[in-house]
């Protein structure tokens, strides 16, 4: 029997969604709870998994659509019935009628969109247009993303081949195998810039000495260019409504520290390697900073609260938004619960939420619920920014880059003298109707004096 797949309601507070990609077309085999699309909505950008096992039939939504949760968006038919008849050339535009959303409650005031192309089957509507997909996003525009290594088989080869995520998909977003990049990292790892070089050289995705009978490769889509004019994604509408209704709400006012890194810096030069292969994880910044700044909270707690109305909710958790950068775009996982993990368990949370937002594998309730976030541009090398409140916080720890500088320094007999530094530069972004300066400044003073006079055992 055909089994319907439906868009799913990914939260109690979300109507619709936009199905934002087709991982597979017409006529593919499917494996149950394989990636079969990728959707966005107010919440989240996720991977959908197929239903069931089979073969994609129709595709009765097309890409870019927004439907209400629970519209059947493509049909599954049993491998056997579907080998009967010769699947078709490519996706017809789905017979669409336009049917507005339901009013839909929204923590930022904002009314919902109507939902768009609602297929009904029988309903005699003319066919509407497919909406045209999203254009490719430039290389340049590609953010940087920690490169956990991951393996998988090639098709071709039956080799195994060693890439992080954002290579992945690099390599699908330009129709490129794997199997035929040559890998510069360790153990033969292809890195961001051995796929980043392959497309350059070759943009239709295979070197000219690729072996007669390979499956022929779609060149890329056009990549957008100075001048052109690019629709936003779905995401990037979401990023601009939050922020400048933040912006309306908040009287922001920002606080810069100035922060010597040296002893954690040599602390994590001198232990990495070891504290690494203990513990199976990455060993960052982000605990550091993410203990500091549950130190301030322990001290200063108003800087973790949010308005209601006229009131102020203190928190009674901390649970910590971790700002990550993905390239389409920027969302916020949070850390349930944080000031209940010792360092080690705030690393691998933090990784581990990073990892899922960067495969489209986070939930609605991983990004809900935060009381305060660090947002940490520093690897992109600013000397310092100042960031806007995530909504309905009232602060935001921004991280700056940490840079080897001269500094003047005393000895114990009270003598100046230079030395060299890593320095670091932090802000606090505040909501001035809850936060004055003063307790901003004296929260950036016990994270500072965390961080300079570091102490504890980091497992």
């Amino acid at each position: 029997m055909p089994t319907d797949v439906i868009m799913p309601q990914m939260g109690e507070s979300i109507f619709e969604g936009t199905l934002t990609k087709w991982l597979k077309k017409p006529g593919d085999k499917v494996q149950r709870d394989e990636p079969l699309f990728e959707i966005s909505t107010d919440k989240v950008d996720a991977e959908i998994p197929a239903p069931a096992s089979g073969v994609l039939k129709e595709i009765k939504v097309a890409e870019g659509a927004t439907v209400q949760v629970n519209t059947v968006v493509g049909v599954i038919d049993a491998e056997g019935a579907a080998a009967a008849a010769p699947a078709p050339a490519k996706p017809e535009a789905p017979k669409a009628a336009v049917v507005p959303a339901p009013p839909a409650p929204s923590p930022q005031g904002r009314q919902p969109q109507p939902a768009e192309a609602v297929t009904r089957k029988g309903n005699g509507a003319r066919p509407q247009p497919a909406p045209a997909p999203e254009p490719a996003r430039p290389r340049e525009a590609v953010a940087r993303q920690a490169e956990s290594v991951i393996e998988f088989p090639s098709a071709e080869e039956g080799q195994r081949v060693r890439s992080s995520p954002l290579v992945r998909r690099i390599a699908r977003d330009h129709n490129v195998d794997l199997a035929r990049v040559p890998g510069t990292g360790l153990g033969g790892r292809i890195t961001k810039e051995d796929i980043l070089r392959f497309v350059e050289q070759y943009p239709a995705g295979a070197p000219p000495s690729a072996p007669t009978g390979a499956p022929a490769v779609a060149a890329p889509a056009p990549v957008a260019v100075p001048g052109d004019l690019v629709p936003m994604s779905t995401m990037r509408k979401k990023i601009a409504e939050h922020m400048v209704a933040s912006k309306r709400t908040s009287a922001h006012v920002h606080s810069i520290f100035e922060i010597d890194m040296t002893r954690i810096v040599k602390l994590r030069e001198r232990e990495r390697a070891d504290w690494e292969k203990r513990n199976g994880t990455k060993l960052t910044f982000m605990p550091f900073f993410a203990r500091a700044v549950l130190a301030g909270i322990r001290e200063w707690p108003v800087v973790n609260a949010s308005v209601e109305g006229e009131s102020i909710r203190y928190h009674r958790n901390v649970n910590l938004g971790i700002a990550v950068a993905l390239d389409w775009g920027l969302i916020v996982p949070v850390v349930k619960r944080a000031e209940e993990k010792n360092f080690l368990g705030l690393q691998r949370a933090i990784t581990e939420l990073a990892e899922r937002a960067r495969n489209k594998k986070l939930s609605p309730d991983d990004v809900q619920g935060g009381t305060f976030t660090i947002t940490n541009p520093g690897p992109y090398g600013p000397l310092f920014g100042t960031p806007i409140i995530n909504q309905p916080q009232v602060a935001i720890l921004g991280i700056g880059g940490i840079f080897k500088t001269p500094v003047v320094k005393t000895d114990p007999e009270g003598n100046d003298y230079f030395a060299v530094a890593h320095i670091l530069h932090v802000s606090l972004g505040y909501d001035h109707r809850v936060v004055d300066g003063a307790v901003a400044d004296q929260f950036l003073s016990v994270v500072k004096k965390k961080l300079e006079q570091w102490d504890e055992d980091i497992g």
